[in-house]
């Protein structure tokens, strides 16, 4: 998903994956086209048959990516206090412009509750 999203790749093939991985290093045009077909099958990518192929596309972006996953370790936290002890230990080591956004965040949402 590195190489998708790194190079703004909106659509691609197996092959074309493999190009620029082997740049890097050594891989099988098996191992890749696996790990596309493991990654279509978890529902980051859609693919649509061209000729004998199939071309992909990532249905997320990184950021929606990282925020979906985010989430899901968070639900999955044994208890509210832990994320909100994590929370606060994380806001000890923002920067201002971290806290203005979580600042904002806030304000909407006591909007919502009506405060």
């Amino acid at each position: 998903m590195d190489v998708i999203w790194s190079r703004g790749l909106e659509s691609f093939t197996v092959s074309e994956v493999l190009a620029v991985l082997e740049k890097r290093r050594d891989i099988a045009y098996t191992t890749v086209m696996t790990t596309v077909a493991r990654l279509f099958d978890k529902g980051l990518l859609e693919r649509e048959r061209d000729g004998k192929r199939y071309r992909y596309s990532p249905k997320c972006t990184r950021e929606q990516f990282l925020e979906s996953t985010a989430r899901e370790v968070l639900d999955g936290a044994v208890g509210g206090h832990q994320v909100l002890a994590m929370l606060a230990e994380k806001v000890s080591e923002a920067s201002a412009l971290e806290l203005d956004e979580l600042e904002a965040l806030i304000q909407k949402r006591r909007e919502e509750l009506g405060e």
